[in-house]
């Protein structure tokens, strides 16, 4: 191999280890190493065990020297973002009022990553509970765009984002509530993968908005990505939402013959306030697909500028009621100026939340309020109806539709930090997915005159994952664009 192995995808590392190439341990040291190396500029961890990772790759060795591997992503570390739990390891959500909050439990996910043999490497810094699209609202620390330290990597999952553009990890795990795994993904020059709506399981997610949520997977490429779906997709009976849905061999799907696919361009994306390079980018990848004989059909989706208004409320009420659960008394930070029970409350929420935790509870406990339920939460919910009823109506006569994911690329830190509602605007074109329970996946596809990475992204119906990664590995395939590596 003369490439190190913390430049190799998920897939690679895996053949590698199946041929007795390379240990789990060597593979596992090199992302150690690595992240010694980088992570004071990048900054995407809050918390690692070394020793543990290591010991986990130990195990794998010995696992494989004895013929019993447990599948391709045995002895592979794989980066965690920390809303998802792992026993025994922190879970802080990036929020001050979980910072001495061990897991008990593993979450479904974990358990199926635990099941595969897969190396549980360290847990991710995001915006605090997963609210924001900049990775700027940590309790604890700003994650750095590798691709420059000067800019953000996008949010919430910035730090899963980030760890594996900066080569700290093959791959991690994200959580997508309007955009959270694309749009860092995009920033990052990643793929991102936001899952249909109940096909993987949330139980042990630290919720934001219930209804929204979907954990997936971030790698450097799509054959990385469906790997990873492949290993914890399918029903749970510990979450309610979670689906009987039979789940496909991903990793054969996006092997298979190219398909001459009908795409839908929603042209009113491609109005006011897109990056005239990121729009001429997205123009280049419409043009590939025509050329590989895909037929491009302009659809409309009538409600999609509702989307950004109908999801701040949804989501914002759906927060204030899962986040009542952080109140002092029972696992949380607990003030030590409370002179009272009510005091507890009141002040160790007001110690324990940022700024923007606070706003989005303050707005979603409005509109769920006695005389704007009707007002705003219903008629939200209706609207919501509408927007999904749009793309059903679109996936008539199309079979994915494509799209910028962010409006532009990187920007810097602090930039929009004064402005939430320009900040909201930067999953303008990823909210009305989630709204609609879709499945939708960014791929890189460019890059601007400052090399910044640049994002499209693939929007399928309801369990196409298989096509959207096989859409995605057409467009990979012929380009070069995953293969870059940030400079660090």
């Amino acid at each position: 191999m003369s490439d190190p192995l913390h430049s190799l995808t998920l897939a690679e590392l895996s053949r590698h280890l199946a041929a007795k190439q390379v240990t789990s341990e060597e593979v596992t040291r090199a992302f150690v190493e690595r992240t010694r190396a980088v992570e004071p500029k990048v900054g995407a961890f809050l918390h690692r065990d070394e020793e543990d990772a290591l010991a986990q790759a130990r195990a794998s060795d010995q696992r494989r020297a004895a013929g019993k591997s447990l599948g391709p992503l045995d002895g592979i570390p794989i980066g965690i973002k920390d809303v998802i739990s792992v026993k025994g390891q922190p879970l802080t959500a990036a929020s001050k009022i979980l910072k001495d909050y061990i897991s008990p439990y593993d979450a479904t996910v974990i358990e199926r990553l635990n099941a595969g043999g897969a190396i549980r490497w360290g847990r991710l810094n995001l915006d605090e509970f997963a609210m924001g699209s900049s990775t700027e609202n940590s309790a604890y620390q700003t994650t750095a765009n590798p691709w420059d330290l000067e800019r953000i990597p996008g949010g919430s999952s910035g730090g899963s984002a980030a760890c594996v553009a900066a080569g700290e990890a093959p791959a991690a795990l994200g959580s997508d509530t309007g955009g959270s795994i694309r749009q860092p993904a995009s920033l990052c020059g990643i793929v991102g993968l936001k899952p249909t709506y109940g096909l993987v399981s949330r139980y042990g997610l630290a919720a934001f908005a219930s209804s929204l949520d979907q954990i997936g997977p971030m790698t450097r490429t799509t054959e990385d990505a469906a790997m990873l779906l492949q290993a914890f997709a399918g029903h749970d009976h510990r979450d309610s939402t979670s689906l009987k849905q039979s789940v496909p061999d991903y990793v054969a799907a996006i092997n298979a013959p190219a398909k001459k696919w009908k795409i839908g361009v929603p042209r009113d994306f491609f109005g006011n306030g897109l990056d005239p390079e990121v729009r001429a980018s997205i123009d280049a990848a419409i043009k590939f697909y025509q050329g590989q004989g895909c037929e491009i059909i302009d659809i409309k989706l009538p409600h999609a500028d509702l989307g950004l208004p109908v999801y701040y409320i949804i989501a914002t009420a759906e927060a204030s009621s899962n986040l009542a659960r952080y109140d002092g008394i029972r696992y949380t930070h607990r003030s030590a100026q409370a002179a009272d029970a009510v005091d507890i409350y009141f002040k160790s929420r007001a110690e324990g939340f940022g700024p923007e935790v606070k706003r989005r509870i303050i707005l979603g406990t409005y509109v769920l309020s006695s005389g704007y339920y009707d007002a705003y939460y219903l008629r939200a919910q209706k609207v919501r109806t509408l927007i999904r009823r749009d793309f059903e109506n679109a996936f008539q006569t199309v079979d994915a539709i494509l799209t910028p994911t962010a409006p532009t690329a990187a920007f810097k830190r602090g930039e929009k930090s004064d402005d939430p509602l320009a900040m909201y605007l930067s999953d303008i074109y990823t909210i009305s997915v989630n709204l609609a329970g879709l499945p939708g996946m960014s791929i890189p596809c460019g890059f601007t005159q400052n090399n910044l990475p640049i994002g499209l992204q693939l929007i399928g119906k309801p369990f196409a994952e298989a096509e959207l990664l096989a859409m995605g590995r057409l467009f990979e395939t012929a380009h070069d664009y995953h293969s870059r590596r940030a400079v660090l």
